[in-house]
């Protein structure tokens, strides 16, 4: 049985194939993503490495302000580089956009002491948390720090990236730009 495909006769069978790779998987690659970075943030209980006190992840985000979540470990070279050279920009840029910081670390319950050494030793100014037993982790559905998300204005997971290399945090800003124009 002949089937018609942008003007060409095809045969039925090839033509499933076609209809498979060239425009089903686009629309649900498009609509898996779009749910993706349009998800609710999760109430998963976070620790306050300053005050010791449990709050939930989606709480700690201000409302009508971007966001910037660096999830990192004690262990992660990378990760440490992220956060330091984040920090290192962040009075100048939030001259030019109103955002948050904050940090959380995936170590163990184990290394809360550490993670909390090492981030006042560092001087961070910015908050900390600790999601000891990896709930928060679980949740957002990450496998590998450095990990960090960006909220938008809305409360919505806009942006998501695994990964470091030097000069990542000028990718990170520019999408902190757009974000701030919408």
């Amino acid at each position: 049985m002949p089937f018609y495909y942008f003007g060409k006769v095809l045969d039925l069978k090839f033509n499933k194939q076609v209809i498979m790779k060239k425009i089903l998987l686009p629309i649900v690659c498009f609509l898996v993503s779009c749910n993706v970075f349009a998800q609710e943030l999760p109430n998963t209980q976070i620790k306050d490495l300053n005050s010791g006190k449990k709050v939930s992840f989606n709480e700690i985000i201000e409302k009508d302000k971007i966001s910037v979540i660096s999830f990192w470990a004690t262990w992660c070279i990378p990760c440490k580089k992220e956060i330091k050279n984040m920090s290192l920009q962040l009075d100048n840029w939030k001259k030019e956009v109103d955002f948050n910081y904050i940090t959380i670390s995936i170590d163990e319950s184990k290394a809360e002491g550490l993670a909390r050494s090492y981030a006042l030793n560092q001087g961070w100014k910015f908050p900390y948390y600790i999601d000891p037993n990896s709930d928060l982790k679980r949740s957002l559905s990450f496998q590998n720090v450095p990990f960090t998300i960006i909220v938008d204005k809305k409360g919505k997971i806009a942006f998501m990236h695994t990964g470091y290399e030097t000069g990542g945090e000028n990718e990170i800003f520019a999408k902190i730009k757009e974000l701030s124009t919408k």
